[in-house]
């Protein structure tokens, strides 16, 4: 085994390609990127339209690569679950009234919250659901209709056990 060198990539799901970064450094160890690129597409298809991190280890000896594909943050996870590109009010729809730009199930935020649980700073299941209602609040988007805050009190009362498990 030879020296190593890794890479820190931030890539649409799908789309990654050689960049001004990374074709230089790639070039320079005489890997196929071709190859590199196609494989990083393969794995990451899954998140099209998100941002996902991927770290690349390429044995510089061998030319042998590994790639090790993360998950995307928990806000892009929440948009796509629900289908929204810009998780922002604006001002005009503030004077308007509006408060949220969109509402996520408990069962969707149960779904991100697995997804996400080995990345979060979370001793179980249900303290991983209430980073996610915590990030839905900073978005602002409602939960089951309700304002974050609110779920989260409902969380710790139990209300939500049956669907966090």
């Amino acid at each position: 085994m030879g020296r190593k060198e890794t890479l820190d990539l931030l890539i649409e799901g799908g789309k990654a390609a050689p960049s001004p970064t990374t074709a230089p450094k790639l070039s320079s160890m005489k890997v196929n990127m071709g190859e590199i690129f196609k494989q990083i597409n393969d794995k990451t298809k899954s998140y099209a339209g998100m941002q996902v991190p991927v770290k690349l280890s390429i044995d510089a000896d061998t030319k042998e690569f590994e790639i090790k594909v993360g998950t995307p943050p928990v806000s892009a996870l929440i948009k796509k679950e629900i289908g929204i590109e810009l998780a922002k009010i604006s001002e005009e729809e503030k004077t308007k009234g509006k408060t949220s730009v969109g509402n996520i199930t408990m069962q969707q935020i149960v779904k991100i919250a697995k997804m996400k649980m080995e990345n979060l700073l979370a001793r179980d299941l249900k303290a991983a659901v209430k980073v996610v209602v915590g990030t839905c609040a900073s978005m602002p988007i409602t939960v089951e209709g309700k304002k974050a805050k609110e779920v989260v009190k409902e969380i710790d009362e139990g209300k939500w056990d049956s669907i966090i498990q």
